[in-house]
C-alpha cells in the first residue's frame, strides 16, 4: 500500500516551492494535478518527467477508482493548481477516502494563499476562521454573511473578479462599511497587491478599476460590542440546553443570536456536555 502525499505547490512565484516537494515529486510514481498543464510548467521547470492524471471537480468521481488502484501499488502526490491541496477544492474528498481505507496521508507543507494574505493584511492572526468561496447566489451569500456578522475571529474568504464587486457591496451592506480589511491578489506574483482600510474604501477602490485575478479577502473581528464572547455563548448555550433543547437546536438557536458559526457552537455544547 502506497502513500498519498499532499504536496503544496506555488501559489504565483515558482521559486516558493520546497526541496521536500521537489523530492517527492521525482520519486512518486504518479502526480494527481488539478489542471496537468497548468503542473507541467512546474515540473518542467525544475525538469521533473513524473507522470501525471488529471483530478478535478468535473472528474473526481470518475478518476477516485484509478487513483485508489494507484496507492494500492505505489506512492501518489497529490497537487492542485496552486497552493495547499485540499483547502476548497476535491482534494478534500480523496483525502476522506483514503483514510477511511487506511491509507496513509503525509501533507507536504508549503504556500496556502489564505495565510499569506493573513499575515500580510494587518489584521489579527491569533484567531481566525477561514471560509473559502462565498455561495455564488446572492441569497445564500447573504445568509452566510449574517451567521458570520458577530464572529469574534478576522475572518478569510475567497472570491472571484467577476463577483467580487457584488459580494463586497453585500459584506458592507450586512458587516458594516468601517469594519477594518484587507483584499490581495496576485499574491507572490509580479502585480502582487494588497488594499487595506475599512470595507468600504477597499470596496471603492476595487470597484474604481477592473477586477483581475482570485481575492482573498481578510476581514477584521467584529467589534467588542457585537461580537459574543465565547463565554456568553457557553453559557447560553448551557441555559437552552437546561430548559430541554437538543444540542442541535440550542446551537441553531444561540448561532442566530451570537452571530457565532452553528458548527462551532455545536462544539462547544459538545465541550461542555
Amino acid at each position: 500500500m502506497g502513500k498519498l502525499y499532499l504536496v503544496a505547490t506555488p501559489i504565483g512565484n515558482l521559486e516558493d516551492i520546497t526541496l521536500r516537494a521537489l523530492r517527492i515529486l521525482r520519486e512518486v510514481p504518479l502526480i494527481a494535478a488539478e489542471d496537468t498543464r497548468h503542473t507541467h510548467r512546474l515540473l518542467a521547470k525544475y525538469d521533473i518527467k513524473t507522470p501525471t492524471i488529471s483530478y478535478h471537480e468535473h472528474n473526481k468521481e470518475k478518476r477516485e477508482a484509478a487513483l485508489l488502484a494507484a496507492l494500492a501499488a505505489g506512492d501518489v502526490a497529490l497537487v492542485s493548481d496552486a497552493g495547499t491541496p485540499g483547502l476548497s477544492d476535491p482534494g478534500y474528498e480523496l483525502v476522506c477516502t483514503a483514510v477511511a481505507q487506511g491509507i496513509e496521508v503525509v501533507p507536504v507543507p508549503g504556500p496556502a494563499a489564505p495565510i499569506a494574505a493573513l499575515i500580510a493584511s494587518g489584521l489579527p492572526t491569533d484567531s481566525f476562521l477561514f471560509i473559502g468561496y462565498l455561495p455564488r447566489k446572492s441569497s445564500e451569500r447573504r445568509a452566510l454573511l449574517e451567521q458570520l456578522r458577530g464572529q469574534p475571529r478576522t475572518l478569510i474568504l475567497f472570491e472571484v473578479p467577476h463577483r467580487v464587486q457584488e459580494s463586497l457591496a453585500e459584506i458592507e451592506a450586512v458587516l458594516g462599511g468601517e469594519r477594518p480589511m484587507a483584499a490581495a491578489r496576485e499574491l507572490t506574483k509580479l502585480h502582487e497587491e494588497f488594499l487595506r482600510g475599512s470595507i468600504a474604501e477597499v470596496r471603492a477602490a476595487i470597484e474604481s478599476g477592473a477586477p483581475r485575478g482570485e481575492y482573498t479577502l481578510i476581514i477584521g473581528p467584529a467589534p467588542q460590542d457585537e461580537a459574543w464572547p465565547e463565554s456568553r455563548v457557553r453559557e447560553r448555550l448551557k441555559t437552552m440546553i437546561a430548559q430541554g433543547l437538543s444540542h442541535a437546536d440550542a446551537a441553531r438557536q444561540v448561532s442566530q443570536e451570537s452571530g457565532w458559526p452553528r458548527n462551532d457552537v455545536y462544539r462547544l455544547g459538545l465541550e461542555g456536555s
